[in-house]
């Protein structure tokens, strides 16, 4: 112990009387740590910690798996079947996908708070401890029960005051009197946090076939997920029997842990930027362990003295050793600091909708553990870095070294050689880093070359929650779309109003269609397709241009014939090579009562629209009347999701954001609008999560082209310093100073093209890990292939050239005298 203090006090005098170097090499290993850190408190809230919930790796999610991939979202029949399945899952419960808006009325301004239908299981399976009162009974589940309802803790405090007397009392949602049972306790917490929960109050007989919620489950002790997999396998075809079009062909029920389905879409980039941040670190790393060999290089002779008053090898590789990881602590303890404000930053840039980091990243926090992550790394990166160094110091010719002096001692080749070889790593993991930036800006381009169907430019969309018994049919919502896109259009600077379910970009329905007088081809039907409705100005409203026939216009109502227009895409895949205009069409035939709709005639054939990403092929899609969408579907429609308004204005929409909202109040009777945002800004979060990708691979690919130019700077620079006398003789001898120029020049040169031949060859394998990430360009583009290497090329070209510069001007008089 004396040893290692002793140890310490030498290290931290050494840093003391070289506060360049200490510098230099602190502010590496900060910058190097502290993206780490940043990195891996984001990957450790996501992936690492387990979901909050009681047991919650035996919590799984059940999915629907076909050929073509695993998809989420039940239905009815779906559900009673996997509750069913007594012998491995228990706690089967349903639940919406994230919440609609729903109206808090009653005593005063209404406001749109989020609400989840669920089904009773749902509060055990999760584990929500019931602060007060009590959660649903079966009764309540059953169809037609009382309207009741339980409340967040967040919602009791903040909007009744924490009543005590809560339990029992009636609220008013959309206009109906729900009586509240329970409040759920504070500590409770999902993704999204809902304000409020309702029964889903199923009809279990039903055979309806809309998948329109989620079911998760526990499994039973003792089963695993192949267990389970194999009895849903036996299951699916039970269901089979009694479905036939309940699902696609060679499809399978299957189940996934929940957290797992969570992360799922997440996880390949979050690896990918955590090994981006350890390629940075090992590039600092080899950055630090050039300048300790330069600093050994100072330190040979009293090394040599050391050895010869009786230390050993391993002492004095314990002594660097310790100085190595010392500085790597100190590193560490700034980079902890650089690593908070890297990870807010980071968080403050749209990261897209990463799971799990709660609103505005404020569930990543400095914890324990990557407290721990941050010192370990630390010890790791000062052995890591020190290693090499403290080996070539104490290994060499101790009676030279005692003769020789000053700063030309330890220049040899074996020092050179490994100088060189950590500058070949900096340049290959360099181009690693720069290809694989070069890819992701490839994608951003080609995302944002996409044309997304319609024009996003001076379009504003709001929401409204139409829930209740007013908006229960379509004539009520078709009257209050009529009467509030009349007011809309008559405000100055309004050029069209409409409204919908779905807005592009933002995924939406999809139904199976049947073509009047055509065998169907697949099962059932003819074909898949999405829905959505829209008012007679919706495609004015985007200007989605019409290719053939017409839009909607005012006069189909519920009294006119039925009437249908599909987009391109549609078109193209059921008829290729015949008029869709002549002919009419059947949607969601066998899916449930709800979507019982009559024969339509296809009027009008629209441009394709990006419906779930730029990065997504156009679905096949159609357009239905707002006044001719089905009852039943209007009413399941107003309790899974809102009523979209959508605004086209002369100019800036966002100013008049007041008059448009006081309109629809005035039109709907007093319901609020909420989620009002452009459509530009619509479309920059359909790429937000690419964009903080390519963003992050690029910044971390310029720190390491700026370390990697620093590295093989400060080798020729250092080289040019060592051969100076050796220099000086050539120049004596007759060579010129081009000769000089160009010796220098190739030495660095040499260095810098094998270590970007070595990236090259390894990025054409390691950029298949961002495969996934890409869009519009492929893993190997020949583009980024060329022009990243020959950059970095250039790049140390510039920084071999300035100290080759300054040997072409050495003086041989005064390099021949130089010690």
């Amino acid at each position: 112990m004396d040893n290692f203090v002793k140890d310490v006090k030498h290290a931290a005098r050494m840093f003391r009387k070289s506060p360049g170097f200490t510098i230099a090499a602190i502010a590496a290993l900060a910058l190097g740590i502290g993206a780490n850190t940043a990195i891996f408190s984001v990957i450790n809230t996501v992936l690492l910690k387990p979901l909050t919930y009681p047991n919650p790796d035996r919590i799984v999610q059940f999915m629907t798996t076909t050929p073509q991939g695993s998809g989420v979202g039940d239905s009815i029949p779906k559900f009673r079947l996997f509750r069913e399945q007594t012998s491995v899952f228990q706690d089967v419960s349903a639940y919406d996908f994230g919440g609609a808006g729903i109206n808090l009325t009653g005593g005063g301004f209404p406001k749109q708070v989020r609400g989840v239908h669920v089904t009773g299981d749902y509060f055990r399976l999760f584990g929500a401890p019931v602060e007060r009162g009590r959660t649903f009974t079966a009764k309540e589940e059953e169809p037609h029960g009382p309207d009741v309802v339980v409340i967040s803790d967040s919602l009791w405090r903040q909007h009744y005051g924490a009543d005590p007397h809560i339990v029992g009392k009636n609220i008013d949602l959309g206009g109906v009197p729900y009586e509240v049972v329970g409040v759920i306790g504070s500590e409770f917490q999902s993704d999204p946090a809902p304000d409020l929960w309702l029964p889903f109050q199923f009809d279990m007989n039903t055979r309806d076939q809309a998948n329109y919620f989620l079911v998760a489950g526990r499994l039973k002790p003792g089963v695993t997920i192949a267990m389970a997999n194999a009895r849903l396998k036996i299951a699916t075809k039970e269901y089979l029997r009694n479905y036939k079009s309940g699902i696609p062909p060679h499809s399978v029920f299957t189940v996934q842990p929940l957290r797992d389905r969570i992360i799922s879409g997440v996880r390949t980039s979050l690896l990918v930027l955590e090994a981006a941040v350890c390629l940075v670190l090992l590039i600092a790393c080899a950055n630090v362990a050039n300048l300790l060999l330069v600093r050994a290089t100072g330190r040979k002779r009293e090394i040599a003295i050391r050895a010869a008053v009786g230390a050993g090898r391993g002492r004095i590789v314990r002594q660097l050793l310790t100085e190595s990881v010392l500085l790597s602590i100190i590193g560490g303890a700034f980079g902890l600091v650089v690593g908070f404000f890297a990870m807010r930053g980071l968080l403050a840039v749209n990261p897209g909708n990463i799971p799990r980091i709660g609103h505005d990243g404020s569930a990543v926090t400095l914890d324990w553990q990557v407290l721990l992550f941050t010192f370990g790394i630390a010890i790791v990166t000062g052995i890591l870095f020190g290693l090499i160094p403290a080996l070539h110091a104490s290994h060499g010719d101790l009676s030279a070294a005692l003769k020789e002096g000053g700063l030309r001692s330890g220049g040899g080749f074996r020092q050179d050689k490994a100088r060189s070889i950590l500058v070949v790593v900096e340049m290959a993991l360099a181009i690693i880093l720069l290809i694989g930036a070069g890819l992701l800006i490839r994608s951003f381009l080609a995302l944002n070359s996409v044309n997304p169907g319609f024009n996003p430019h001076h379009v504003l969309t709001m929401q409204m929650s139409v829930t209740g018994p007013r908006f229960q049919n379509t004539a009520g919502v078709a009257q209050l779309s009529r009467l509030g896109t009349e007011r809309l259009e008559s405000l100055p600077g309004v050029l069209f109003a409409a409204t919908t379910c779905c807005v592009p970009l933002q995924g939406g329905f999809g139904l199976p269609i049947n073509i009047v007088g055509r065998p169907p081809k697949h099962g059932l039907y003819n074909g898949g397709s999405g829905w959505t409705d829209a008012s007679p100005d919706y495609f004015n409203a985007f200007r989605i241009p019409l290719i053939r026939g017409r839009f909607f216009n005012v006069h189909d109502t519920a009294a006119s014939a039925p009437v249908v227009i599909i987009n391109h895409a549609l078109a193209h895949q059921l008829w290729p090579k015949s008029d869709p205009l002549k002919d009419r069409i059947i949607i969601g035939k066998g899916v449930g009562p709800e979507f019982a709709d009559p024969p339509r005639q296809i009027v009008g054939i629209v441009g394709d629209v990006h419906d779930g990403g730029l990065n997504r092929n156009p679905r096949p899609n159609l357009y239905v009347p707002i006044s001719q969408v089905p009852d039943g579907m209007t009413a399941l429609n107003a309790r899974i999701a809102p009523l979209v308004w959508i605004v086209r204005t002369r100019g800036n929409p966002y100013a008049l954001r007041a008059p448009i909202e006081k309109t629809l109040r005035q039109a709907s009777g007093g319901l609020p609008v909420a989620h009002i945002q452009t459509m530009d800004q619509v479309v920059v979060q359909s790429t937000a999560r690419q964009d903080f990708e390519m963003l992050l691979l690029t910044v971390f690919g310029g720190a390491a082209l700026l370390l990697a130019a620093i590295g093989i700077y400060g080798l020729m620079a250092y080289s040019v310093q060592q051969r100076t006398q050796e220099l000086g003789i050539r120049m004596a001898l007759g060579a010129q100073a081009g000769d000089v120029r160009n010796l220098v020049i190739g030495q660095g040169m040499r260095v810098a093209i094998i270590g970007v031949l070595i990236g090259t060859g390894a990025s054409f394998g390691l950029t298949r890990l961002i495969a996934s990430m890409l869009f519009g360009v492929k893993s190997w583009d020949p583009v980024v292939f060329v022009c990243v290497p020959i950059l970095l090329a250039l790049i140390a070209l510039f920084a071999v050239w300035l100290p080759a510069r300054r040997a072409a001007l050495i003086d041989p008089a005064v390099a021949l005298r130089y010690e």
